[in-house]
């Protein structure tokens, strides 16, 4: 136990802290699942890039950690966006 009272405040909110990054990690994490369900999905896309702005803005992720999330998102959508068109016009 901490023997300051700055110290039993820091401890304090540091726990509150981890508690809303953990919920916004979560958050991101189910997000990102569902776009490697359907990565063609452009609602999911959208929500899914929004959170990842989100999650820089409150300091939970970096920001060179988003972007490289969101180009490695907006491939994966373009691949099978990508197949889907090409299919479409060989038929």
């Amino acid at each position: 136990m901490p023997h300051h009272k700055s110290a039993v405040k820091r401890m304090r909110t540091t726990k509150r802290d981890k508690a809303k990054n953990v919920a916004v990690r979560s958050e991101l994490k189910t997000l990102l699942k569902r776009m490697a369900e359907k990565p063609a999905d452009k609602d999911v896309m959208r929500l899914t890039v929004s959170e990842l702005d989100r999650a820089v803005k409150k300091g939970v992720i970096k920001k060179a950690v988003a972007n490289r999330r969101k180009s490695r998102l907006a491939l994966a959508a373009n691949r099978v966006g990508g197949a889907t068109a090409s299919a479409k016009t060989k038929k």
